[in-house]
């Protein structure tokens, strides 16, 4: 699973990415320098990395994902309940919880998960 982490600037690329894939590698880096400040070298670095480790593409200046967002979110809230709270994810739901009211939606939604993801394991 240690595949899918990435650091701050490295996933603020990604998010970019995702949100604008197919994108020129100029384009990107621009996009890079208005969002974020970054310089030209700082943004196609960081691609060239990613691509090393297998995140993008940049084929003839078209960068695309080849991992996709909801891979990296699985790996980055297992991780933090992991690391966190000791696997524990109803440890996790009360301190996200804590002082926090949830909608009648965003519960009702919560139950639906709760319920789907039982059924798969039953």
């Amino acid at each position: 699973m240690e595949e899918y982490k990435l650091f701050d600037a490295e996933y603020r690329l990604m998010d970019l990415v995702w949100s604008l894939e197919p994108v020129n590698s100029t384009a990107l880096a621009r996009r890079c320098e208005e969002a974020f400040g970054w310089k030209k070298s700082t943004a196609f670095n960081l691609i060239r990395k990613l691509g090393e480790r297998g995140f993008l593409q940049n084929d003839h200046a078209t960068v695309t994902a080849l991992v996709k967002r909801e891979q990296v979110r699985q790996y980055e809230s297992a991780a933090v309940v992991e690391r966190g709270f000791g696997g524990s994810l109803p440890a996790f739901v009360a301190a996200f919880l804590k002082g926090n009211k949830l909608s009648r939606e965003e519960a009702e939604e919560l139950r639906r998960m709760i319920d789907e993801s039982g059924a798969r394991h039953d």
